[in-house]
């Protein structure tokens, strides 16, 4: 398969409705994955003329028999049929290679995915974005970095994509939602099937606050293990570059990374504790070449000028200038609460009782008690269990 395939036009003798759902006939085909539909399609001109060959001319394309036989029985047309009722009653919608709204950036990739099913607003697809990824189990600092880095870059006017796994996934959609930018989640599931249920209430912000939930699976995909790490192609293919924020060194976080550097965007990584075994993916990335990132300049100065360009006129240039949050930054605070802020970590959580150790002579319990109340209220310091704190960015 190649770029030249993916590219090809319909014939427009062709009628679009009868090619997008020959598009997904040819999807829900047993047997049958992106490479071989693109290359049956480039072979015959169309989705649909596939769907018109005889048993022998499918084997001539190589068809696995089982699915030339669901072909030619009009298994395959009848399960569309049924699948496209399904998307229109959940209220999603299905995108095609023929579609306006099917992302460029998808087309260059090796393997593109040949539907689309997705709720929310496709036209995000086409917006540049960043893909955020990471570990499921982030320490403290690297949730806080997820969340800042992807805050500050959806406030510039990037999407912001993710896979809304638990983790760093979840802390970039979140980051996003807080100064109402867009974010793109890209599921392993149907886009009927929440996973994992705890983020629920997540998905339901991505779309009311103008977001997408996308992926290549149909309705009622349940959450295969190996759905994930096909669904990272999509992540780091219609992203103009991926932010790694702590992954261990058999995270999956890697295979999104090595998909990126294969597509040829841009890869990113935040630094990390080198005694932290979720520092090990971003720093080994930075190594062999990963931009180091602190603050959502670096991913800036980075990126291609086209899509620099694109972001700058939808957003308008002025916003450039707007300082924004840094890993170093020193917030102006009264001075009670700048001391309980200064002897808190980002990276490591303190337990109240060493945090009033700590401030001995300089507070009382109940001034360190108030200093975090207000601190937490302006969001500078996170809550944990145990009676711990942490700082955030």
């Amino acid at each position: 398969m190649t770029i030249e395939a993916a590219n090809e036009s319909v014939p427009s003798a062709v009628p679009l409705e009868s090619e997008r759902l020959a598009w997904l006939a040819l999807t829900m085909t047993d047997g049958l994955g992106p490479t071989r539909i693109w290359r049956a399609v480039h072979s015959t001109g169309s989705a649909e003329s596939v769907l018109a060959l005889a048993l022998t001319q499918l084997e001539v394309l190589r068809l696995p028999a089982a699915s030339a036989q669901s072909i030619t029985s009009g298994r395959s047309r009848a399960d569309a049929e049924k699948e496209w009722k399904l998307v229109q009653d959940g209220g999603g919608k299905l995108v095609t290679p023929v579609d306006e709204d099917y992302p460029e950036r998808l087309r260059e990739i090796f393997d593109p995915p040949t539907m689309l099913w997705i709720r929310g607003d496709s036209a995000l697809l086409a917006r540049p974005g960043i893909a955020v990824v990471g570990t499921r189990h982030p320490t403290p600092y690297g949730t806080g970095m997820a969340e800042m880095l992807s805050r500050d870059l959806a406030a510039h006017g990037l999407v912001i994509l993710s896979g809304m796994a638990r983790g760093v996934d979840t802390a970039a959609h979140r980051g996003a939602l807080s100064v109402q930018g867009k974010t793109v989640a890209v599921w392993g599931t149907g886009i009927d099937v929440i996973y994992p249920k705890e983020n629920k209430r997540l998905a339901e912000q991505i779309l009311e606050c103008g977001g997408a939930i996308l992926s290549e699976y149909p309705m009622g995909t349940f959450p295969a293990p190996q759905n994930f790490p096909i669904r990272n192609r999509i992540l780091s293919g219609m992203s103009a570059g991926v932010l790694v924020i702590e992954a261990g060194e058999n995270s999956g976080t890697r295979i999104t990374a090595r998909c990126a550097l294969e597509q040829n965007r841009e890869v990113f990584a935040v630094p990390g504790n080198v005694t932290s075994k979720n520092s090990w993916g971003p720093n080994t990335l930075i190594k062999q070449g990963a931009k180091l990132v602190a603050t959502w300049e670096d991913v800036w100065e980075d990126l291609p000028t086209q899509v620099r360009l694109e972001v700058e006129e939808r957003q308008g240039v002025a916003s450039f200038a707007e300082s924004a949050a840094s890993l170093f930054s020193k917030p102006d605070l009264p001075e009670d609460q700048a001391h309980v802020f200064g002897a808190l970590r980002a990276d490591q959580s303190i337990q109240l009782d060493e945090l009033v150790e700590q401030l001995e002579g300089k507070l009382s319990s109940s001034e360190i008690f108030t200093a975090l109340f207000e601190l937490e209220l302006a969001g500078r310091v996170r809550a944990m269990p145990g009676k711990n704190y942490v700082k955030t960015f």
